[in-house]
């Protein structure tokens, strides 16, 4: 059996795992990885079948002991990215029907006044760019789409990194019960609101979500969301909303820095789409096979998992020229930061956006930005990104 070693819990591979990738790579593009008991993918064809077949799917098992873990698994046993078709079908047509209303262009204004009202407050000689930016402005845009009060928004980002630290690899008993915690608070705080917007309901994403649960009209969207699944289809949006997009300004905008690259008015979009490729905010993603399925020259059997390394599907040389290079201006870029297939991220165009804008606006504004300080990782392999990255003018 075609087989690795690599340790995704090592020191080394997570704080650079790429050169780990390649020498995979080369040796089997998928290998069985025992420690994990599942397939793992290293180039780009691999990771993207993995995504695309439909044999492979997201099939949730609630964490055990299931009291214990009822909080956390409520949040991701009602959600879409953690079911197939019919159900994901059903929560992502209905969940897309009420994000369409957002219109992510209509949302530029307000992200351009929130990047400049941010900026206009740090010390532009010293701050810290993920802490008093990038953290900040898509947390405030995603509460605001979604009706959440202003108020609520420091929490939603704790919220946010306690459950996603479940997501890493053997997880200890401290990072469980916060997450737990956090769980219930999270699901605690939506569902007062979504009780609320019911009795009086306003112009935001959650109203329409909560119309779309009570709607008794069979062109709905094919189906009801239950009161579960609109606090759950609320969390999962708040927290995809900004979590990848600050990981990949901050992993981005470090990488930008340290190649010294410069990027004109012009080149923003095409760099984001650089910074998103070239050091992945969300490194695996985990498929289980419904029956056989041959991904390269392996089979996955049925009920045994799979899982992309996004990371190293996106620094494959047979797909980038010069993958281990930051180069602004590449195009194209067939990256797979925002997955493919039925779970491609519905948020992907609002992402964009912020991204855009927030660096547009960032390197407007300090022309001479520079990294003023060693930039301090997040330390977790799954979700890659920084706590704080220091930079001036």
């Amino acid at each position: 059996m075609r087989s690795t070693s690599i340790d995704l819990t090592s020191p080394e591979v997570v704080a650079d795992p790429y050169p780990h990738f390649s020498i995979e790579r080369h040796r089997n593009p998928v290998a069985w990885h025992e420690p994990s008991s599942r397939w793992l993918t290293f180039d780009h064809a691999s990771a993207s079948a993995v995504l695309r077949d439909r044999r492979l799917g997201r099939l949730w098992r609630d964490r055990e002991p299931v009291e214990r873990f009822e909080p956390f698994n409520l949040l991701h046993r009602n959600q879409m990215m953690e079911n197939e078709p019919p159900d994901h079908t059903r929560l992502r047509r209905l969940v897309t029907r009420a994000f369409a209303r957002g219109h992510v262009e209509r949302l530029r204004p307000r992200v351009r006044d929130l990047a400049a009202q941010l900026l206009g407050e740090v010390d532009r000689s010293d701050f810290d760019v993920i802490g008093e930016y990038a953290e900040p402005l898509p947390v405030l845009v995603i509460a605001e789409l979604l009706g959440v009060p202003v108020e609520l928004t420091p929490r939603l980002r704790s919220w946010s990194q306690a459950i996603v630290r479940m997501y890493e690899a053997s997880p200890s008993r401290q990072v469980e019960d916060a997450a737990v915690v956090a769980a219930t608070e999270f699901a605690e705080a939506i569902r007062d609101l979504a009780r609320e917007r019911m009795q009086h309901p306003r112009d935001d994403l959650l109203s329409d979500l909560v119309a779309a649960g009570s709607s008794a009209e069979p062109e709905a969207g094919g189906g009801q969301l239950t009161e579960d699944e609109v606090v759950a289809s609320a969390v999962l949006l708040l927290n995809a909303g900004h979590e990848a997009s600050v990981n990949v300004f901050g992993n981005g905008l470090v990488a930008l820095l340290a190649h010294r690259v410069e990027v004109g008015p012009r080149d923003v979009a095409t760099c984001v789409e650089e910074m998103l490729r070239y050091d992945s905010a969300l490194q695996l993603f985990e498929r289980t096979a419904t029956g056989d399925v041959a991904i390269g020259e392996v089979t996955v059997r049925r009920g045994e998992k799979i899982a992309a390394l996004l990371g190293a599907a996106n620094r494959d040389p047979a797909v980038f020229a010069d993958a281990d290079t930051f180069l602004a201006t590449r195009d194209p870029n067939p990256h797979l930061a925002f997955g493919a297939g039925v779970h491609f991220c519905l948020g992907a165009p609002l992402a964009r956006m912020e991204l855009a804008e927030s660096l547009g606006h960032l390197l407007e504004t300090i022309p001479r930005l520079r990294l003023v300080a060693e930039p301090r990782p997040r330390g977790t392999f799954v979700l890659r990104g920084y706590t704080s990255v220091r930079v001036g003018d």
